[in-house]
């Protein structure tokens, strides 16, 4: 619709000229300027046009091709994953893992950062954490780290004045500060870019660890009913890698 009025108005410009061909060089020079406005106009993105042919796509696609699965999902969910993962626009879960509508429940941050228990200043975090584990039985967290992150680079260049140049960036990457100091134990004579490369895998050993510090999460281990993953995806090569983190009680002994 809006190629064609672009093209209407293209015609209706030049009939213009040709009939008033007595306007002379200045109009003419203003049809032209109007000319390229159109033509900018015509490219603008409509976002209001994106979310309805994106939703169009999914409801003939897939929602009304998949009656069977959405009418289970009527009556409610039942994940089998909980995965963390960054904001990225690069790094969707469900297209990188192929996850279907029920299959994974999500949570999306800055550097894909899971934060160690605190009712005050991690609430919202918490109560997914909570409600994935004790109310949606979830078998399986992940935290997927990513290539190029921003969040990982922002962590990997705070001041070491402590400085803050930001309102919530900043604050939040600290989270991540166990990693960065592993990173610059164990390879300080690397440039900051390959720094950040081990950082954006070593945040999510972090990841993993603050998830130890939840009480259900650590029964949940115990008792065998949930697992913890850390993956990578490397978008520049195309890769993913996953690995796992066991847990487990020592047994007493005499002394």
């Amino acid at each position: 619709m809006a190629n064609k009025s672009y093209e209407e108005a293209i015609v209706s410009l030049q009939n213009l000229i040709s009939e008033k061909g007595e306007l002379g060089p200045v109009v003419a020079e203003k049809i032209d300027e109007m000319t390229a406005e159109l033509q900018i106009s015509s490219k603008t993105f409509d976002p209001v046009h994106r979310i309805k042919c994106g939703f169009n796509y999914f409801k003939t696609e897939i929602y009304d091709k998949n009656p069977e699965l959405f009418d289970k999902l009527k009556k409610g969910q039942q994940p089998k994953f909980f995965v963390f993962a960054c904001s990225d626009s690069r790094v969707s879960p469900s297209h990188i893992l192929n996850f279907q509508p029920g299959e994974a429940f999500m949570v999306r941050n800055i550097a894909n950062m899971v934060p160690p228990y605190d009712k005050l200043r991690y609430s919202g975090t918490g109560a997914a954490i909570e409600y994935a584990v004790l109310h949606l039985k979830v078998e399986n967290i992940l935290v997927i780290g990513h290539s190029s992150c921003g969040g990982i680079k922002a962590l990997m260049s705070l001041p070491e004045d402590g400085s803050e140049s930001t309102e919530f960036i900043e604050n939040w990457v600290k989270i991540g500060l166990p990693a960065k100091a592993k990173v610059l134990a164990e390879h300080p004579n690397i440039s900051p870019e390959e720094q950040c490369k081990y950082c954006e895998k070593e945040a999510v050993n972090v990841s993993l660890a603050n998830l130890l510090t939840y009480p259900f999460v650590r029964d949940g281990l115990v008792n065998k009913t949930l697992s913890l993953k850390g993956g990578y995806y490397d978008f520049i090569r195309g890769e993913f890698k996953l690995w796992g983190l066991h847990f487990g009680l020592s047994h007493p002994c005499s002394i």
